[in-house]
């Protein structure tokens, strides 16, 4: 038997803590669509921040520690130094001042500008202001312990259109704590610098929760952050490296750690990094450090387990996913990894758990396929029997934690849930 509740079961519970109405009445069965913008996003004017408004770029992410830092960055016209971000806890008189550091924007007039600040408190709200601006934004740092529940979002290939933008607007109303994309953010090909920007336009817009905080985005690279897909040089991913070398200075592989309960590795599957060699050592010590701790996830582009393409290859080519499967796939065996995120395949999919490849009730999950705003018809899912479920769908997915327990709900583009699931930690130290 899967580990696997009920929808009904699932959504009359309060251990998943979601609300229905941070679903939207779509949750509850109603077909109705979210609310749009008047004009998407990827139709509005360049340069169009309101006189004191906070750019429109800009928006959170995190290059170290989440429970005690913060990684504000924007894009701006005005190219001179000077600029600093200004801080306080919600509610306090005093705020600090953190500078900027600045550098040029490829291909663009722009300028990029981005501010560390360090020191936080964990678990607590804060406000900031941009200098020369007057809007002031809120965000929070991430908790110490996991002594409540911890919500994050995850999903993949985006893009700027229709879609993305609904899913954006979805998963903001789940009020998590940061949203994970793996991979092909903005579909800038590494050569359209405004598609880029009009990515983060969207974000800044949209990815505000309900409490009005902003949600810091991580990510890992996929090919469409790449000219040409694949690259050992790190100029060919400009517009992707220029807000994210912070937590990728020299490989575009790392691991996020989130107090003593969670890691989130995240992965290069050949995009900017070979998956054989170094990253594949790098992975293996990674798990093996954290082997104690509660919570480890781990997440790339390409699928091991694809619900699209061929795991096969043709012509003496291997299929998708080849390398992923003979070289990683085995380590989170190894290791009691609990969950894959996978992406890039435009569906979406929830595997069975595996072993080898096969259904084993102790083995790993592989969950996601990117749909997040790009979509692809279902490709002979009755032919790959690691699958437990796939559907064409847009969707981001919740992920909450509680205790040794996490809950996956994916939700489509009009908030409806798609599926629901639970994973429980492997690990015997944890269980007690």
């Amino acid at each position: 038997m899967e580990n696997v509740w009920r929808r009904r079961d699932f959504l009359a519970s309060s251990l998943m803590g979601i609300g229905v109405s941070s679903w939207g009445g779509a949750a509850c069965g109603q077909s109705e669509s979210p609310a749009l913008p008047t004009e998407v996003a990827a139709a509005t004017e360049q340069g169009a921040t309101k006189q004191g408004a906070a750019p429109e770029t800009l928006f959170l992410t995190w290059q170290r520690d989440p429970t005690t830092t913060i990684t504000v960055q924007w894009l701006d016209q005005n190219t001179s130094a000077g600029d600093s971000v200004l801080v306080t806890k919600r509610d306090a008189s005093t705020w600090t001042r953190h500078p900027a550091v600045r550098r040029a924007y490829q291909k663009t007039e722009l300028t990029l500008k981005r501010c560390e600040i360090t020191g936080l408190e964990p678990d607590t709200e804060y406000q900031l202001r941009v200098s020369r601006t007057k809007e002031i934004l809120r965000f929070r740092t991430m908790p110490a312990q996991a002594t409540d529940a911890i919500q994050f979002v995850s999903g993949g290939d985006s893009g700027i259109g229709k879609a993305a933008v609904q899913n954006n607007q979805i998963a903001s109303r789940q009020n998590p704590r940061f949203a994970f994309l793996g991979g092909d953010l903005a579909y800038d090909n590494g050569r359209s610098p405004d598609t880029f920007t009009t990515f983060l336009k969207n974000w800044h817009s949209q990815m505000v929760d309900a409490d009005g905080r902003l949600i810091p985005m991580v990510s890992c690279p996929g090919n469409h952050e790449v000219d040409g897909g694949a690259s050992t040089d790190r100029a060919n991913a400009p517009q992707y490296l220029s807000f994210f070398d912070g937590f990728y200075p020299e490989r575009s592989y790392g691991v996020l750690d989130i107090g003593d309960y969670f890691s989130l590795v995240m992965l290069d599957t050949g995009h900017l990094s070979p998956i054989a060699g170094e990253q594949t050592d790098w992975l293996e010590k990674t798990l093996r450090e954290r082997e104690g701790r509660q919570h480890v996830i781990v997440a790339y582009h390409v699928p091991a387990y694809p619900s699209y393409r061929a795991t096969e290859g043709a012509d003496g080519k291997p299929g998708t996913g080849h390398l992923q499967r003979t070289l990683w796939c085995p380590l989170f065996e190894r290791y009691k990894i609990d969950l894959v995120l996978e992406h890039h395949d435009h569906t979406f999919k929830r595997s069975h758990p595996l072993t080898n490849g096969l259904y084993d009730r102790h083995g790993v999950l592989y969950l996601g396929d990117g749909s997040w705003g790009k979509l692809r018809p279902l490709n002979e899912p009755s032919l790959r029997p690691y699958l437990a479920k796939a559907s064409s769908d847009n969707h981001v997915t919740v992920h909450r934690l509680e205790g040794d327990t996490r809950f996956h709900v994916a939700l489509n583009d009009i908030g409806r849930v798609t599926d629901v699931c639970q994973t429980v930690s492997k690990r015997p130290s944890l269980r007690g």
